[in-house]
């Protein structure tokens, strides 16, 4: 079971307390140095510091500005596995998958299954069914430093969401209730509302947090269901790789050059960009690798209890 992973570590509460210090520093702090220094230079130049994503963006450019907020994820991502690995003495194995191994096979077919039926939902409509919504934004030069920054960044970004949010606290908060549900429930939340500060918010209002928390709770379903992150990761970072490069909106965090812009009011995307997406795709989705990954217990393995293996006996998942 992947939770009960933190028993072959050390899993006392204060050291998740500690661990969470760390995580935000190096993310919150350390990871955004190269932000804020950029966006420090332009105050000076220009005597006026952009307090606003869209300001920002005018100030550096999108990818400039991609490519630094991105690095603040990577600082977080490393906060995650040094805490781990000092803290818990737990390895990068144990941190990511009950297996013997990391399947990387499951990780690639949610990427490319994910990549496939999201860029076609965005291509479905542009050809047959709204394309007065989107404006070709194809330009090959930005196009392509911004491919380069995606490819590299982006799956570093996910990785730090899901290693922090389907892992560590995952983990750990798994150690202090001693359930499957608690820390299901609150990494799904918890999730939701690390995007709260989203322009998209600002646009769409409170409903969006249900694609958020929605969204947060699927991936964590992924986790408990097939033991490990594997299927989280590709999920996600397909999810974001290819929204960047697809298609971008003036109203949304991820402003990017990439080959559509999306020009509709955000207020008509309720249905179709929240409601379709939770209650409709993800649990067919769920469906899908569950009859692939043969799946079964989910009362046990979504609200069981957790208890602590004798020592030596731990589970291998094959």
């Amino acid at each position: 079971m992947y939770i009960e992973q933190a028993f072959k570590g050390l899993h006392d509460w204060w050291r998740y307390m500690v661990g969470i210090v760390i995580i935000f520093t190096a993310w919150q702090l350390i990871g955004m140095i190269p932000l804020g220094l950029a966006l420090g230079i332009k105050a000076f130049e220009t005597g006026d510091m952009p307090g606003t994503i869209p300001q920002m963006i005018e100030v550096l450019g999108s990818n400039l500005f991609l490519f630094l907020m991105l690095l603040s994820f990577v600082g977080g991502l490393a906060g995650v596995i040094l805490s781990a690995k000092i803290l818990h003495n737990l390895s990068f194995l144990q941190l990511t998958t009950s297996r013997k191994k990391i399947d990387w096979k499951r990780f690639w077919f949610v990427f490319i299954l994910w990549g496939v039926v999201s860029s076609g939902f965005v291509l479905v409509d542009y050809f047959f069914f709204t394309p007065e919504d989107y404006v070709l934004n194809f330009n090959l030069k930005p196009f392509l430093i911004l491919a380069a920054i995606a490819i590299l960044l982006i799956p570093l970004q996910t990785s730090f969401e899901e290693y922090f949010f389907r892992g560590y606290l995952m983990q750990g908060i798994g150690m202090i209730f001693k359930n499957k549900w608690a820390p299901l429930l609150i990494t799904s939340i918890g999730f939701g509302l690390m995007h709260i500060a989203n322009p998209e918010v600002e646009q769409l209002g409170p409903i969006i947090m249900v694609y958020y928390i929605g969204t947060g709770l699927f991936l964590g379903i992924l986790t408990l269901m097939d033991d490990g992150l594997e299927l989280s990761l590709g999920f996600h970072a397909a999810n974001n790789l290819f929204t960047a490069l697809l298609v971008t909106a003036d109203w949304t965090a991820f402003q990017t050059d990439s080959i559509l812009k999306d020009m509709s009011d955000p207020k008509t995307m309720v249905i179709g960009e929240i409601i379709f997406p939770v209650f409709v795709v993800f649990p067919i989705i769920l469906l899908i690798l569950s009859k692939k990954y043969n799946w079964s217990d989910w009362k046990t393995k979504l609200f069981g209890k957790i208890e602590e293996p004798p020592k030596d006996n731990y589970k291998i998942i094959e």
